[in-house]
């Protein structure tokens, strides 16, 4: 039986290097977004039929939030084939998966004629996993678990950052699943500090306070997930004009932040190469505004 295509549509969404931070406050979790200019893209060809979602078999998730979308815009009857294409290397705390869905999310519902706010996309997101925040505008702070915080704090000033990843894999959902609720109060009134300096970095435009928060939730972040590389990077930072470092919480991956000065990155890119003899892969990125933009 011919299907007849009735709308398609393509969204992108950025991924991230890791959080600026990410923590606990007043008994709820949050994490505050570092959007990078990697980004994962889906297209969505809807067509009158049996209610099949057809999308790529490694990432069943995207295609559960073709689903959730469908049932949150009250759709039935329509049969969905989705496509991705994203650079974003999985299970290193670039939130692939959150990009992946939120872009679904957003092509879905453009196909559709219906655009969702960022709260909603963050709703149908949160239904499918535990997310990142990458579906608000410019830098975020969101609970990642229940949503219940979920503001933009504003533009970043501009800013780049050197991606390191020395190798292996986190399960965000196994690593969620994990009780951490006392090591996380231990360390809220750091998480306190650095919250209120990359706040206070983003309102004053300020790249050096936002990397000392970063830099602060890292350091406490080994109590949570210890990445045996912070030490040797932080090292490196401080050869070089890094505002500070940044981690992916439950993923791999550490930033070196840097104002916009192409040539230090340069210099950092080299001297990490020199001197990280188990590094994997770097990336020399921009720190980009958040949100899910049709394509």
């Amino acid at each position: 039986m011919i299907r007849r295509r009735i709308c398609r549509a393509s969204a992108v969404a950025p991924g991230t290097c890791g959080e600026l931070a990410q923590g606990m406050i007043n008994g709820t979790h949050f994490l505050i977004t570092c959007p990078i200019d990697m980004y994962s893209a889906a297209t969505v060809e809807i067509s009158h039929g049996d209610g099949a979602i057809r999308g790529p078999e490694d990432s069943p998730k995207a295609s559960r939030a073709v689903q959730a979308t469908l049932e949150f815009l009250g759709e039935t009857g329509l049969e969905v084939r989705l496509s991705l294409d994203s650079r974003l290397p999985r299970g290193k705390g670039m939130a692939s998966s959150t990009a992946d869905v939120a872009a679904a999310i957003g092509a879905t519902s453009a196909a559709l004629g219906q655009e969702l706010s960022s709260a909603q996309l963050a709703e149908i997101a949160l239904g499918v996993e535990p997310s990142d925040g990458v579906m608000f505008p410019d830098i975020a702070m969101f609970d990642h678990r229940e949503g219940r915080i979920a503001r933009s704090l504003g533009r970043s000033p501009p800013m780049r950052v050197l991606v390191l990843d020395f190798g292996g894999i986190v399960d965000t959902l196994e690593f969620n699943q994990i009780d951490r609720l006392s090591v996380l109060g231990q360390l809220e009134l750091r998480m306190v500090e650095a919250v209120a300096l990359i706040e206070d970095g983003i309102r004053n435009g300020d790249p050096r306070s936002i990397g000392r928060g970063a830099t602060i939730s890292a350091l406490a972040n080994r109590q949570v997930l210890f990445n045996p590389y912070l030490e040797s990077t932080l090292e490196l930072a401080a050869q070089t004009s890094a505002v500070g470092v940044n981690v992916a919480h439950s993923g791999t991956v550490i930033g070196m932040l840097f104002t916009d000065d192409a040539p230090a990155v340069e210099k950092a890119t080299v001297l990490a190469r020199q001197q990280l003899p188990d590094l994997q892969w770097l990336r020399h990125s921009r720190i980009v505004r958040g949100g899910v933009k049709l394509s």
